[in-house]
């Protein structure tokens, strides 16, 4: 027999992966499908199990909050919305996008400073490569230490999932970010001018924007987090 329950607290898919394997070593579960999208998760069981067993289960991850969907309904019964109409899903795809947004921040910039400091003779196209290539190796870094921390996966689960997560949501975030900077500052890091600083703040705003529809689709329609 299958049942569907409603789970809240899910953000990325190291979420569903933490919530997937916790309910799977529930004795008398056969199988466990998590749909992080309408936040729900669909329990096989060999004989029915109460709630409550479930939620003990989960009681290690308090983030997570598994309910009954209500009068006997399954998330297949649930009202349709239009596709790009999904408050929730905005939300959710918003918030992973944000935390790709600091991690690729933290190497991107990093390395132009580091380049304009260190090495200003390094060509501008030389200067946007490093950036993104730093920015990625940072955004997959600190996703890493966030999975290890918030769903305790051990470091080498960590890494997997973080290094198997949408690197076109990155690359976009990477390329828009610094083509702004670029066609605002010239990429030239001036401190002391406040116009840097606003040219900075858009640069982010651009990088953030750029992969959030293509992040939400991915997560409405195929389940899956870029973070």
């Amino acid at each position: 027999m299958t049942h569907t329950y409603h789970i809240a607290g899910m953000t990325c898919n190291g979420c569903a992966t933490t919530v997937e394997k916790t309910l799977k070593a529930i004795e008398g579960v056969s199988e466990v499908k998590v749909n992080l999208a309408q936040a729900t998760v669909e329990v096989g069981m060999e004989k029915h199990l109460l709630i409550s067993r479930f939620q003990q289960a989960l009681s290690g991850y308090p983030a997570y909050q598994i309910s009954e969907l209500g009068n006997g309904m399954s998330n297949k019964s649930l009202p349709m919305r239009g596709f790009w109409a999904d408050r929730p899903v905005w939300k959710r795809a918003s918030l992973n996008t944000l935390n790709c947004l600091i991690g690729c921040s933290i190497g991107d910039f990093g390395m132009i400073l580091y380049l304009q400091a260190a090495h200003p003779d390094t060509s501008m196209a030389m200067q946007m490569i490093l950036a993104i290539v730093a920015g990625l190796i940072t955004s997959v870094l600190l996703e890493t230490i966030l999975l290890r921390i918030r769903e305790k996966f051990n470091w080498s689960m960590a890494f997997q999932t973080a290094i198997g997560m949408s690197l076109i949501s990155m690359i976009a975030m990477e390329l828009a970010m610094n083509t702004t900077d670029f066609i605002i500052t010239g990429g030239k890091a001036a401190f002391g001018n406040p116009m840097y600083w606003t040219a900075l703040l858009v640069a982010m705003v651009v990088g953030f924007l750029a992969p959030l529809p293509y992040n939400y689709y991915k997560l409405k329609k195929f389940n899956k987090a870029c973070h």
